[in-house]
């Protein structure tokens, strides 16, 4: 999952008063696309865990027929199918949304621009030749997950974090004076079901914390938690998963936690997933044939979406 994916659910969200998401099966995906990257089960585990989603449907079908749009507004009392403005073409051609839009009961949403898993997949692929494996070891949740990090090649992202951006996501609450604030930190570079589960787990031990999920995030964080930082946020505790990437790398002789472990308010959370970005990495490369083709099929389609796009704008 990426910002885009959260991007959409939030301005759906903002479209009524409650958000129902559906998330395609592992075989309709494999059937239309190819094979997922993350299970229906991860899927579910992100999809569920974000702030703007009501409920979820599992397992739906990848096409729209009436016979499914009416399940959708008859069980699930849907007033309205929401889908992005990039297009969403079937094999055979045809406008996978076609079906609601006749009802007059679809609406548009903004693609996010920069971001697309067709790009991350591609920088993915393109450290096929360079990459280790190290699956003995993974991160669940926390430390600068990606040691030689498995999405920071290939193709730049061009995904611009603006404060406007980000400001759009906040719950727009800052602890108080007397609130216990604890911190988790991480790199996130692909957020996956693990990253969300360790943040729910860190979510539970108070009111408010510090870098992601749902009330406040820093950016910018420093990879070693410094006396600086605790003191400037109020940090009373920091905590960390029990599964860490194979970062020899990135920490060297020093320990990043040093500070708060001194300070007797470090804890270790046991990690509830063992899927990592490594893991997932490794899952693409297995199928790096497979991939490989969707990803350049996928990327002649979006580099059309966006001349026309642009030149309509023009």
């Amino acid at each position: 999952m990426h910002y885009g994916h959260a991007n959409a659910l939030r301005q759906a969200k903002a479209l009524g008063d409650e958000l129902v998401v559906g998330v395609i099966s592992d075989e309709e995906i494999t059937l239309y696309k190819g094979p997922p990257v993350f299970s229906i089960k991860g899927r579910l585990t992100l999809v569920s865990g974000l702030k703007w989603v009501d409920e979820v449907i599992p397992n739906i079908p990848y096409a729209l027929s009436e016979d499914f749009m009416s399940t959708l507004f008859n069980d699930y009392r849907i007033d309205y199918i929401v889908h992005g403005d990039d297009p969403c073409i079937l094999s055979d051609g045809t406008d996978a949304y076609a079906p609601a839009k006749k009802t007059g009961r679809h609406k548009q949403i903004k693609r996010t621009e920069g971001i697309s898993s067709t790009d991350i997949v591609g920088r993915i692929l393109s450290r096929k030749d360079s990459m280790t494996s190290s699956s003995t070891e993974s991160d669940n949740c926390v430390n600068n997950e990606t040691n030689n990090s498995f999405v920071s090649g290939g193709q730049m992202s061009h995904f611009l974090p603006a404060s406007r951006r980000i400001v759009q996501f906040s719950s727009g609450k800052s602890p108080g004076p007397c609130s216990r604030v604890v911190y988790i930190d991480g790199a996130f570079d692909l957020f996956h079901a693990g990253h969300m589960e360790i943040l729910k787990n860190a979510k539970n031990w108070e009111i408010f914390f510090w870098l992601a999920y749902t009330q406040t995030r820093q950016l910018g964080a420093p990879f070693g938690v410094t006396k600086d930082l605790i003191t400037t946020f109020n940090i009373s505790l920091v905590v960390r998963g029990t599964v860490a990437e194979n970062n020899s790398l990135w920490y060297g002789s020093s320990d990043p936690y040093s500070v708060p472990k001194t300070m007797g308010i470090f804890r270790l959370l046991k990690s509830p997933e063992v899927i990592t970005t490594s893991s997932i990495a490794e899952r693409i490369l297995a199928n790096h044939g497979i991939y490989q083709e969707r990803y350049s099929r996928k990327q002649v389609t979006e580099r059309k979406y966006y001349v026309e796009k642009h030149v309509a704008a023009d």
